[in-house]
């Protein structure tokens, strides 16, 4: 699903991108629920960022990618961490690109998420190329999603891809 977003572009730089965990749901722009296989999820588009909401019989996860107020927790490049019965792996890279590779990749981006089933992509106003775009998918007992950040104005992709399983435990 595509959309374009009526708000102002607030995460302006990679670098004013934060990571957390377990936050309430932030005001959404735009939002696309997902049932996966028992597996309720909600993909949502913050003026700031992301937010992604996961909900099965283990539990609930909640994970922020965005610039929140009074979080200083940067972008990691990897986290692995239990949540509840879950294994929950989150890693994230920044793609400098120049000004003529940056447009092909952004059409790229654009046309994988915005016709996907599940996937919702959030063009921002004055550029084509500034958008945030999100796309889950399951596999098996895991559940898995990816996410683009794109900064035209620095030639900049932040791409994370997230896994949440459930935990083996082991045998007594």
């Amino acid at each position: 699903m595509l959309t374009t977003l009526t708000t102002a572009y607030t995460d302006t730089r990679a670098a004013d991108l934060a990571w957390a965990l377990g936050c309430e749901p932030l005001p959404a722009l735009a939002t696309l629920d997902l049932e996966l296989t028992g597996a309720k999820v909600q993909l949502r588009l913050l003026g700031a960022s992301h937010q992604v909401l996961l909900e099965e019989e283990q539990g609930v996860c909640s994970e922020t990618v965005a610039c929140i107020r009074g979080r200083r927790t940067p972008l990691p490049l990897g986290v692995a961490t239990r949540v509840g019965d879950w294994e929950y792996e989150f890693a994230a890279r920044v793609e400098m690109l120049s000004p003529g590779s940056f447009a092909g990749r952004a059409q790229e981006l654009l046309a994988l998420v915005s016709d996907h089933p599940h996937g919702l992509t959030g063009v921002f106003p004055g550029s084509p190329h500034a958008f945030t775009a999100m796309l889950a998918q399951r596999q098996g007992s895991q559940v898995h999603w990816r996410t683009w950040h794109a900064y035209p104005q620095d030639g900049q992709v932040v791409a994370t891809r997230t896994r949440v399983g459930v935990r083996v435990k082991a045998a007594v």
